[in-house]
């Protein structure tokens, strides 16, 4: 599991979470809302330490994130991450893109690793994808190949930060639905998302962050049924 206790994150003077308490269950698909800077992906970078903290812990199956002695690149096999832009290699193929961690970070053979890929992008509904290039993939597709290369390191958990943000609307479907695919085989995920009835629909609980502070969490139908925080209603109201 992934237990965050007191957690302080400051970017110069700005004070950008603000005493973080959170623990997320092995199988738990938790999303966060929240307004633009209200802290919500900075909390998903400091779970696999691309973000250093100031004060408090994160700990992820035992293992504490922000520790001198952590090696990062170990856990970081653990948590995958799906960003906004997908930053895949243009030069490579779809499926070279996702064989590379496997071959480089866990040390694969280049079949195993082709294998491994080739058995990811058809999980992600890219199986007649493996040998084009991503500037010929759609938005949607490009983003799946980047899930796709995430899953290739056999993560426990998954974190995603606003995955559809950067998508036209007629593609964000498609993302939702592998994201969705990948919660019902029981995948531990932490979705940032301004897709409302994603995070009604496919969360167990849902966290509503207001500028750096966990105003409120529970399940969905609480949280979209019965806000009890001021912001948390103000925010449902404008989103809807």
């Amino acid at each position: 599991m992934i237990e965050i206790r007191d957690l302080h994150k400051y970017f110069g003077a700005l004070h950008v979470l603000k005493g973080i308490d959170l623990d997320v269950e092995k199988g738990e698909v938790l999303s966060v809302i929240g307004a633009s800077g209200s802290g919500k992906s900075t909390l998903l970078y400091t779970i696999n330490g691309l973000e250093p903290v100031q004060q408090g812990r994160v700990v992820v199956d035992g293992v504490d994130v922000h520790a001198k002695g952590t090696d990062l690149n170990k856990l970081r096999q653990r948590l995958g991450m799906v960003f906004q832009q997908w930053n895949s290699f243009p030069h490579l193929t779809a499926l070279e893109n996702v064989a590379l961690a496997p071959k480089i970070v866990k040390g694969k053979s280049k079949a195993e690793a082709r294998e491994i890929a080739a058995a990811q992008l058809k999980h992600v509904g890219l199986g007649d994808k493996l040998n084009v290039y991503p500037s010929a993939l759609s938005g949607g597709q490009q983003q799946r190949l980047a899930i796709a290369r995430a899953l290739a390191m056999e993560p426990e958990y998954m974190l995603f930060d606003e995955a559809t943000s950067a998508l036209d609307p007629e593609l964000v479907g498609e993302v939702l639905e592998t994201m969705r695919m990948l919660a019902e085989e029981g995948m531990t995920m932490i979705c940032v998302t301004h897709e409302m009835g994603f995070a009604r629909d496919v969360s167990d609980r849902v966290a509503f962050f207001h500028q750096g502070v966990m105003e409120e969490i529970g399940p969905p139908s609480q949280i979209f049924g019965d806000p009890q925080s001021e912001h948390t209603q103000k925010f449902l109201a404008n989103a809807r």
